[in-house]
């Protein structure tokens, strides 16, 4: 079985770690582990959840995301963790979203989620029962304004980064 897709460029990006709140993971992921934010990040109102990325040295990424106030988008998955959260999905990048998504259902796979509605991030995501557990988002990022401001981490949990509510973090 060919490891890239039958020919497409596949690339690990990141790991997306969500909680209740972003505040109780930063002592983890950027106080203890060193990780830098990366600028930018964000509401995704339509879905009811806060992301903002943190880097590491070698080039890691890790996404930290927490629910809107009054979302219900990560009600079963704290279910399944009790409340406290983990590892929500990890995201590939593929070079050609349509492509990918004809390979991997003419093989099978389910797919969920697929969302081509931004062309800065088009996604679909592989099931968690066809990865052991495990939601793939794969994403074929589109083209970003090159002096678009990205906003600081104070403000993304000040509500006022990328779609921000402009309700701060808990």
């Amino acid at each position: 079985m060919d490891l890239q897709l039958d020919g497409l460029e596949v690339t690990f990006d990141h790991t997306a770690v969500a909680a209740p709140r972003i505040r109780d993971l930063l002592p983890v992921y950027r106080d203890l582990l060193g990780g830098r934010h990366l600028g930018g990040g964000g509401d995704n109102r339509a879905a009811g959840y806060r992301t903002l990325q943190l880097t590491y040295a070698g080039g890691g990424k890790v996404e930290l995301m927490e629910p809107l106030a009054g979302s219900s988008f990560f009600d079963s998955f704290f279910e399944l963790t009790r409340g406290r959260g983990g590892v929500h999905h990890l995201n590939f990048h593929v070079d050609d979203l349509d492509a990918a998504v004809a390979r991997l259902t003419a093989r099978g796979f389910r797919l969920h989620g697929l969302n081509r509605s931004d062309p800065r991030w088009q996604e679909v995501f592989l099931h968690p029962k066809e990865a052991h557990g495990v939601l793939i988002q794969l994403a074929q990022p589109g083209p970003r304004h090159p002096d678009h401001r990205r906003p600081t981490l104070e403000e993304v949990l000040a509500g006022r980064g990328r779609n921000g509510d402009g309700i701060p973090s808990p």
